[in-house]
């Protein structure tokens, strides 16, 4: 084959790749390096198991949606929130559906607001289990814990409970129960990239349905259109908080794509 014959190839290929590639980004619900790692990277199946999670914010939302798919892959888990009620019924959740037993969960009480309680939670953590992989870490223990890999995930609007307790124009008046969450990201596919991302050590991901997605794409690399269009919706979500409506329902509906 002659060198022209395939510098024409070439030439002939790169538009259609570009297009394919464009196509899977508009379907896209997370970042493409996320994406390529739950393709062709390691399964949560094979590198989750036997491990201790402990996981905060357990008692509603991502946090009990992440209990729950970890507990179905045999993870041993301790279950931290001020609810105890709740972290209660999460628990019988994992036990009834995972492959737990019981010694296998601990509820662990916890205001991450109180800083002081912190060592010792930690310490009963320890004692129970040995060991632990915490789903909040800061960066900086990077430096100072060699062996820990510090996950950095950035959701996007997700179906949780957070939106049925938010607040409207009225301090004392919750949105309620029948907030229209159909344009967000179920709670189940943000989780299992979720798990994706720890199974594969990745240090960034972007979880977001489109066009929400686009949006960490400005930020890191046209900043100065990604102030105009947050200002411009801003205003909009403000309007939609003071109609006592999720601040994101106007967003987009007709161009979201379903992933469950």
């Amino acid at each position: 084959m002659s060198w022209e014959l395939v510098l024409w190839l070439l030439a002939l290929c790169a538009p259609l790749l570009l297009v394919v590639q464009l196509l899977r980004f508009l379907r896209a619900d997370g970042d493409l390096t996320l994406l390529w790692a739950e393709w062709q990277g390691r399964r949560p199946e094979w590198e989750l198991t036997d491990m201790v999670v402990w996981v905060t914010g357990a008692s509603s939302g991502i946090g009990e949606e992440l209990a729950f798919q970890l507990s179905k892959l045999g993870v041993s888990l301790v279950l931290s929130a001020r609810r105890v009620p709740e972290l209660e019924r999460v628990k019988r959740r994992c036990l009834e559906n995972g492959n737990l037993k019981e010694k296998d969960i601990l509820v662990l009480p916890l205001d991450l607001t109180d800083r002081s309680s912190h060592e010792a939670a930690t310490k009963t953590v320890l004692q129970e289990f040995g060991r632990g992989f915490f789903n909040g870490l800061r960066t900086e223990l990077d430096n100072t814990c060699p062996g820990i890999v510090v996950s950095n995930i950035c959701p996007g609007p997700v179906q949780s409970d957070i939106v049925k307790n938010a607040l409207s124009e009225e301090v004392t008046k919750s949105l309620g129960n029948n907030v229209d969450q159909s344009h967000k990201m179920a709670t189940s596919r943000c989780v299992r990239l979720m798990l994706i991302t720890m199974a594969n050590d990745l240090k960034e991901v972007w979880i977001a349905d489109q066009p929400f997605l686009v949006m960490p794409y400005l930020w890191q690399y046209m900043p100065t259109w990604a102030w105009w269009i947050t200002s411009k919706l801003g205003k909009k979500r403000i309007e939609n908080f003071k109609r006592g409506v999720d601040s994101d329902s106007f967003s987009f509906k007709m161009l979201k794509a379903k992933h469950d």
